[in-house]
């Protein structure tokens, strides 16, 4: 199965918090040397400063949510829960919505994913709409896994969920399942049309 991911989230003491800057700057030095990249390099790509890029992977600074779109599209992480900066946060109330049809599309080889509700930089799940294009298991490079729980909900159409240690799954409209997502998993659309889900991804 595919690794929608090449870097998995890091999960902090509390098991509710998004990655901290630690894990953040971890995980962006990780894919920067992955793809040989220098610091110099990367930081010019993503239109910052060298020092400024030093800092976040050295946890001296916590970067603003353009600055992280900038650094995931450099180093092509594409994952919704790399958005995600730490859970931490002094605002007592605060609120974002997104209207239909209006998410942040990301694709991968095997998805189409609308990210909701991404304009706040902190939170501590992350809410996503998929839709599964994959038809077989061979589409698959690894196993899709990452740090903390994941809530899925069948919007429409059908899928066969397959997993590191359960028999596939064969799911509908109105099919919901409970997941440790560090065990291998990935989906499989069956119906004729796409299947569509909605994923609400918890304690990254």
């Amino acid at each position: 199965m595919e690794t929608d991911t090449n870097s998995a989230s890091q999960i902090g003491n509390d098991a509710a918090e998004a990655p901290d800057g630690e894990a953040m700057g971890r995980m962006i030095r990780e894919a920067r040397k992955a793809k040989g990249l220098t610091l110099e390099d990367t930081a010019r790509a993503a239109g910052i400063g060298r020092s400024t890029l030093s800092k976040i992977e050295n946890n001296q600074t916590r970067p603003s949510f353009d600055i992280i779109r900038r650094l995931m599209q450099t180093l092509e992480l594409e994952t919704p829960q790399l958005f995600l900066q730490s859970a931490k946060s002094d605002i007592s109330g605060r609120r974002d919505y997104t209207r239909a049809g209006e998410g942040e599309i990301k694709q991968t080889p095997t998805y189409t994913h609308e990210l909701l509700c991404n304009e706040l930089t902190s939170k501590s799940m992350v809410p996503y709409i998929s839709t599964v294009t994959a038809r077989d298991v061979s589409e698959y490079d690894d196993w899709v896994r990452h740090n903390g729980e994941e809530f899925m909900f069948v919007l429409s159409g059908e899928l066969t969920l397959v997993t590191e240690h359960y028999r596939p799954l064969e799911m509908g409209p109105g099919d919901s399942v409970y997941y440790d997502a560090r065990m291998g998993h990935g989906l499989i659309s069956t119906s004729e049309e796409d299947a569509k889900v909605l994923w609400v991804s918890l304690g990254l």
